[in-house]
């Protein structure tokens, strides 16, 4: 039985410790105000954000100085993401731009390999992990759930892994438990967060149940009706799933198991 406080359970990507098991993307919100509570009501440490959008956009016009003041009231950190790349080569590219436009080794690295599913691509994104990892990045890999990849991305220098649990922004949750939990079993030491797909707070709550470390998500706070409120609501999934885990969740039977025992002496109530 676990005796320590919540406070107390943290993760660390290299030598940061993080106590937030939510990262959240910033991308859809109906106005930077509404993006700097949901920030605040997450009480997420990772904030992710997309330089291509910011390029395309002709600059941050001041999105960045906003997040950063969301964030400086958390202690949160800034991920930029190379999403809309479709090459190894242009991924590195992009990635050694946001290192120097946002003063961070950190980036999450997406390498797109089919426009209708935003599946990874396999061999594009391995190559783009070695190269990073040799300049010197912490690479946050966007992949599948196949764990042949995600151990060929171990090996090119990333320090976790971040499978997918659902093809981007479709919101279907963890379409393959089984590939992911087979991925917690066999890579038992490594940081696993679910990144894509989830679309509600129970989707999130499960990945946690499942042994996961943390949950990656946009759409589902930014696309909702009240992204503040979701953003809350989220957070507190989290927090349920991780409690769960370690409590440890009771093991599913494929049959009935009475709770109630039948033989012995019966209870008497005077």
């Amino acid at each position: 039985m676990t005796t320590d406080k919540p406070g107390d359970d943290h993760w660390h990507v290299g030598e940061v410790r993080l106590a937030s098991r939510f990262l959240l993307g910033t991308a859809g919100y109906p106005s930077p105000q509404v993006l700097g509570d949901a920030i605040a009501a997450s009480g997420t440490q990772i904030v992710t954000v997309g330089l291509k959008r910011q390029l395309a956009a002709g600059g941050d016009n001041g999105f960045i100085d906003i997040i950063r003041a969301a964030m400086r009231r958390q202690g949160a950190r800034l991920l930029p993401n190379t999403a809309g790349c479709t090459t190894a080569r242009e991924a590195v590219q992009l990635a050694h731009m946001a290192r120097e436009l946002y003063d961070t080794p950190w980036v999450k690295l997406e390498v797109v390999g089919d426009d209708y599913t935003l599946q990874p691509d396999p061999v594009e994104l391995v190559e783009a992990a070695r190269q990073l990892a040799r300049d010197g990045f912490t690479v946050f890999p966007y992949c599948t759930d196949d764990l042949v990849t995600c151990k060929r991305l171990l090996d090119a220098g990333c320090p976790l892994l971040m499978p997918w649990g659902a093809p981007i922004g479709s919101g279907q949750g963890l379409i393959n438990p089984f590939a992911l939990r087979l991925l917690r079993e066999r890579l038992p030491g490594v940081v696993l967060i679910v990144d894509a797909g989830i679309g509600a707070p129970s989707h999130a709550a499960q990945a946690l149940e499942l042994g996961f470390d943390a949950v990656l998500l946009n759409s589902a706070v930014s696309q909702s009706s009240d992204p503040v409120r979701m953003a809350g609501a989220f957070r507190q999934a989290i927090e349920a799933g991780r409690a769960a885990y370690r409590a440890g969740v009771m093991a599913r039977q494929d049959f009935a198991v009475a709770t109630t025992p039948v033989t012995g002496n019966p209870l008497l109530i005077g």
